[in-house]
């Protein structure tokens, strides 16, 4: 977890490492960006804290984190805390106070700040226009933005762009080039070889450490790209249509490769597990593996419950092929946009077995009629319960995809590499029973289990 120095006497805080040297008797720590704004200091102009990860704690309460992931999903964008909390089931009064004993702010707080830490680096890293920044942020109005710019920052948009450093920006041949920072270390390999073992025909790429998908964007598609960066940060490459709400789109892509992940509390807890804690040790930085869509990701697993990796994606190419909407003039494989829960419950499924053919359109259907089914802001035993509620679906399951939408206590107890791994460490008992020891990191040590059935290309 990154934590912040703020120095009471010139009203900065600052990110670790930098060069100032303040009097201790001066100085606050704060464990979030916004909690150091939410208390009146501004950032250091020199070490620019606003350009590293700074992620939630992972030992926050649960509902906490469920609100963050719906505040980053853009639930404050237009909507209100009163809205948010009776999404979660709790007064606006109640979520805010465990926000200020949690996190140090408000939810409008803490969207405040992300939208406008991320149009500071947009400011700096892109030539996009100062409007096209303001509502690629999130934001409602270029008056909005520019009040919220000068409280958070104390300068201008256009002051803000005037201050940029040379090595800042980032060039492309077409597109638009961002930084993905993160909290060192990241295990790259391992989370992309998680991505090409599952990605979907058509839709998504992993070539040359490369990941590569068709996106929709409003109904209009686009392509992302996402590549090792530095030490410190992943490099996303976006072709869109148009740059309006261009925060979602990073903040899904951040969410799929763990950016602001914070792993410290899990690898302790589990670093002298005797069966994850060499794993850990392999593989430092990995994170676990996110989702880019929640239908896709479910359907990925339905089909899983009864077929092998590569007749799974044989069938998820027949669907794609029948169902998706073609993407013409694409490389690198794409072809299609992944179909929607709608089209889905419509197709005709007879190229797939007639039970997996079942479930998957009940399931589709049952989706398009109620997507709150696979809203990561549940909890995890109503999110399960749910799923498992539908014909055909199976605990497994449930969980395999309540891990993929960010569920930290999800495991996935069937899934086949995950049992490989636990049988070549001579574990025979039921995993189930076993991952209560790994509670409540048990999504963090399944993706650490998952990793390690792979070692010719994870490693």
């Amino acid at each position: 977890m990154t934590t912040f120095s703020a120095v009471v006497t010139t009203g900065i805080y600052c990110r670790p490492g930098c060069g100032a040297k303040p009097l201790a008797e001066n100085v606050r720590t704060f464990e979030l960006a916004a909690e150091a704004e939410a208390a009146g200091f501004r950032a250091c102009l020199r070490c620019r804290p606003y350009r590293v990860a700074g992620p939630v704690g992972a030992d926050a309460p649960d509902l906490v984190c469920r609100a963050v992931q719906l505040i980053i999903a853009g639930a404050l964008d237009t909507g209100t805390e009163a809205a948010l909390g009776q999404r979660l089931a709790v007064s606006p009064r109640h979520l805010r106070r465990l926000f200020h004993d949690h996190l140090g702010v408000t939810p409008d707080q803490l969207a405040r700040s992300r939208r406008a830490h991320f149009a500071r680096r947009l400011l700096d890293d892109s030539d996009l226009t100062v409007a096209d920044v303001a509502f690629a942020s999130g934001f409602g109005s270029l008056r909005q933005f520019n009040r919220d710019m000068k409280l958070v920052f104390r300068a201008s948009p256009v002051e803000l762009r005037n201050r940029r450093r040379k090595a800042d920006r980032l060039a492309a041949d077409g597109g638009l080039v961002l930084r993905l920072p993160f909290a060192p270390p990241l295990h790259w390999e391992a989370l992309s070889t998680f991505l090409a073992e599952r990605a979907v025909p058509g839709v998504e790429s992993v070539r040359d450490g490369v990941y590569r998908r068709t996106v929709s964007l409003d109904g209009e598609a686009g392509v992302i790209e996402v590549s090792r960066g530095g030490d410190d940060h992943l490099l996303l490459t976006a072709h869109m249509p148009f740059w309006e709400g261009l925060i979602h789109i990073v903040d899904r892509v951040g969410r799929m490769f763990g950016v602001d992940a914070d792993t410290a509390p899990a690898e302790t807890a589990l670093a002298d597990d005797p069966v994850l804690g060499p794993l850990l040790r392999e593989r430092p930085g990995l994170r676990v593996p996110g989702a880019w869509g929640h239908f896709e990701v479910a359907v990925e697993a339905v089909l899983s419950q009864r077929s092998a990796r590569d007749r799974v994606r044989r069938q998820l190419a027949a669907l794609v092929t029948t169902a998706g909407q073609p993407v013409p003039g694409l490389e690198h494989g794409l072809t299609h946009l992944f179909p929607s829960a709608e089209t889905l419950a419509r197709a005709d499924l007879s190229a797939l077995p007639a039970a997996t053919a079942r479930t998957l359109q009940g399931f589709a259907g049952a989706v398009a009629e109620d997507a709150s089914l696979l809203d990561p802001g549940v909890s995890l035993a109503d999110f399960t319960a749910a799923l498992t509620a539908l014909p055909g679906i199976e605990q497994s399951t449930a969980q395999q995809i309540a891990l993929r939408l960010g569920h930290p206590d999800a495991f996935p107890a069937a899934d086949r590499t995950l049992c490989t791994t636990l049988l070549a460490n001579g574990i025979l008992d039921d995993s189930a029973q076993l991952a209560a020891a790994w509670h409540p990191w048990r999504a963090f040590a399944a993706s650490h289990l998952i990793a390690a059935g792979v070692p010719a290309l994870a490693a």
